[in-house]
């Protein structure tokens, strides 16, 4: 089934024909209109009931046509200003969430992967306890926030989870105390944030959330610079925040988000706060790494059964027939053409801007034909298939 997809406009989206969503979506619907004044953020790709992929052929909902539910949800993001410092909870926690809290939590867990399209910078998980003690001794203002040398100096060792005291502190700390110490940094010690290459990436946070706690968060969590292919994986627990750029994500069938900075939207502080996994790491550490299938193909499957994301590349004229395990997908294209071949000797165009739902029949064997008779398909072609994890 060829499918539209569900574009979601949060703020911190990418503004008109400026993001990937925007243009993707023209490309799917040429007829649809895109206002130049307005964020495209998400582009939503499956049946989840808050934003379902809408069937072209018939104009009927994904959801009210598949007799199970997909096991994944399937985005691509355009940022303009960062999202949510967040975390997303296990099952059982999101069990207990949505019987609490209903109208906030669904009870899903929600693990969900990154791989970017453009360069693409994010804040993913806790620094080693040295890197933040070393942060403290140099931004004096603070230190002085946290309770001085004597509350920071549980970070001058490799204890593991040292930092849970430290940055509860900082989290409930006094608003007012907290954009005092912003303002310092700022008149201050940008000289100092100058040698972590941090002086940017910290005013254009404090510019789009002014004073907000989140910006703080730059010292304690690991800012990630993903190039165009590398990924990270975001498990249950794992404190991150997207900051900029393009990607492809892929997600458990969930919309469980606990914030707590850099939004406008209700902040659970206490909530992420009990839920976080405290363990630092290296920012090396956080990139996730490819599986190659083949020449063509690269699997991203992370170490959940709810999904798995394929890459295809095919870069020259020959016919590529992909074998993939007993599983419906939804693929899409962001370059170049091709004949999808399809049971019954049937044919399907597929090009920029196609979103595709495959069946498992179909995608048991996946025959990816050159367009045209005269072998000219000059373009690479490339696409993402997102499926539940066979791998």
């Amino acid at each position: 089934m060829e499918l539209i997809g569900y574009v979601q406009n949060y703020d911190w989206g990418k503004l008109g024909n400026n993001s990937e969503v925007a243009q993707l979506t023209l490309a799917n619907t040429p007829d649809c209109q895109i206002d130049e004044d307005k964020p495209y953020a998400e582009l939503w790709m499956g049946d989840h009931q808050c934003g379902p992929s809408i069937v072209k052929s018939t104009g009927q909902k994904l959801n009210e046509v598949l007799k199970e539910r997909l096991s994944y949800l399937f985005k691509v993001l355009s940022i303009r200003k960062a999202l949510s410092i967040q975390v997303h909870p296990n099952k059982k926690e999101a069990e207990k969430l949505h019987k609490d809290c209903p109208g906030l939590y669904d009870a899903n867990h929600k693990p969900e992967l990154a791989i970017a399209l453009t360069p693409f910078t994010a804040l993913c998980g806790f620094r080693p306890n040295c890197e933040i003690y070393e942060f403290c001794k140099n931004l004096p203002p603070l230190k002085k926030l946290l309770g001085g040398d004597k509350a920071i100096e549980c970070l001058n060792t490799k204890t593991p989870g040292a930092v849970r005291p430290i940055y509860r502190n900082l989290m409930t700390t006094d608003e007012d105390d907290v954009a005092q110490v912003i303002q310092c940094i700022a008149d201050k010690y940008m000289t100092v944030l100058a040698t972590y290459q941090l002086n940017e990436l910290f005013m254009t946070l404090n510019r789009d959330y002014p004073n907000d706690v989140g910006v703080l968060s730059l010292f304690f969590l690991n800012v990630i610079y993903l190039k165009p292919g590398e990924s990270i994986y975001l498990d249950a627990n794992e404190i991150h925040a997207y900051i900029y750029g393009d990607c492809v994500e892929c997600m458990a069938c969930s919309d469980n988000v606990i914030r707590a900075g850099l939004t406008p939207k209700y902040k659970d502080v206490e909530r992420l706060l009990d839920t976080l996994n405290y363990t630092g790491q290296v920012s090396e550490n956080k990139i996730f790494k490819p599986k190659r299938l083949d020449a063509n193909v690269q699997i991203f499957a992370p170490p959940v059964k709810d999904f798995a994301v394929l890459h295809i590349q095919i870069n020259d004229n020959e016919p590529y027939t992909l074998k993939l395990p007993n599983s419906s997908g939804i693929l899409l294209v962001l370059k170049g053409k091709r004949l999808l071949g399809l049971p019954g000797n049937t044919e399907l165009t597929i090009k920029r801007g196609s979103i595709i739902y495959l069946s498992s029949q179909v995608m048991h064997s996946l025959e990816f034909k050159n367009f045209d008779s005269n072998n000219d398909n000059k373009d690479a072609f490339i696409a993402y298939i997102a499926t539940r994890n066979r791998f």
